[in-house]
């Protein structure tokens, strides 16, 4: 509570795309809002089949209706501001405003992390250890496993932000970003926050690069057991049951990675916001397509539904 003491600034001014004309941020709106209705609608029909469907009651599945929570959570705190800073210039965001979005934007990342790692050893399983695989992944490992990398976004989220809007803030409140990131609101920080960044960066590293590297060392197993194989049908199906699993995490890591590990002085404010973008609105949006139009279970489920759906219609 001392940043009551202290706090000049009551509220935030989002910059977010205010260099560019008038005709060119509705343009971005209009874009922006067709990503964000495309993500939302994708996720939730991912999780009713995932959910429905008797064929998709696997751990696999149930990982991925995990992540399209996850994912829909992630864009809700994040892209209903910009939308509006686009169409309405409503920029301004309140100091506890700006804390939550924040506090979320830690949880739903943290926990996004975790859950790609847990995903990423679930195939490991499976292609690794097939005939442990039901036991080792069963239904209450698998809601263990879920729960903790959920639960991993508190920590991250709760120290972080607390620890960020204790500090003073009594100068500009310009916040150079579409929304409250850490490093522009350090930025307005009127006080040492090195000890602050010292920690950030440890986090950054526990909870990004670590399962990171899980879901390498995973890989790395996974494809030598594949190339073990000695059919050519057993090879593509084991690679097909984790090349979407795969894809989605080389658009994930990639662009957080550059976001993240990139010095300050290589990257500017514009090319940060792009990059923050790509794993805050596009990536989202793309997680349904993949395992949807890359996934032949997916699929079927989907025309079942479909089927199911039509035949009821017309009795």
């Amino acid at each position: 509570m001392m940043w009551r003491n202290w706090t000049i600034v009551s509220e935030f001014v989002l910059v977010s795309f205010s260099a560019l004309s008038t005709e060119l941020q509705a343009l971005l709106f209009l874009l922006f809002l067709i990503i964000y209705l495309v993500t939302l609608m994708g996720n939730v029909l991912i999780i009713l089949v995932t959910t429905v469907d008797s064929a998709l009651q696997s751990p696999m599945y149930f990982f991925l209706r995990n992540l399209s929570f996850l994912e829909i959570g992630f864009n809700l705190v994040i892209v209903p501001k910009m939308l509006g800073t686009l169409i309405i210039q409503d920029t301004a965001i309140s100091f506890l405003g700006c804390a939550t979005q924040m506090y979320f934007f830690f949880f739903f990342g943290a926990a996004e992390c975790c859950l790609l790692a847990t995903m990423a050893y679930d195939r490991f399983v499976a292609i690794c250890d097939p005939l442990r695989y039901p036991v080792i992944m069963g239904r209450k490992s698998c809601a263990q496993l879920a729960a903790a990398s959920w639960f991993s976004g508190f920590p991250v989220a709760t120290v972080q932000t607390t620890w960020i809007f204790s500090f003073p803030f009594c100068g500009p409140n310009k916040v150079n970003h579409f929304f409250c990131d850490s490093p522009p609101v350090i930025a307005l920080v009127c006080a040492d926050t090195s000890l602050f960044e010292l920690e950030a960066l440890t986090a950054t590293v526990l909870f990004i690069l670590f399962p990171f590297l899980l879901i390498l060392g995973s890989y790395v197993r996974i494809l030598s057991t594949i190339f073990r194989m000695p059919s050519a049908e057993g090879k593509r199906k084991a690679f097909s049951t984790c090349s979407s699993h795969l894809l989605v995490v080389s658009l994930f890591y990639s662009t957080a990675i550059l976001t993240y590990f990139r010095p300050r002085s290589n990257t500017s404010p514009e090319n940060k916001k792009l990059l923050s973008l790509s794993y805050t609105v596009v990536t989202p949006m793309l997680n349904p397509i993949i395992y949807s139009l890359r996934n032949s279970e997916v699929k079927a489920a989907l025309k079942r539904i479909i089927h199911r759906t039509l035949g009821l219609q017309k009795l």
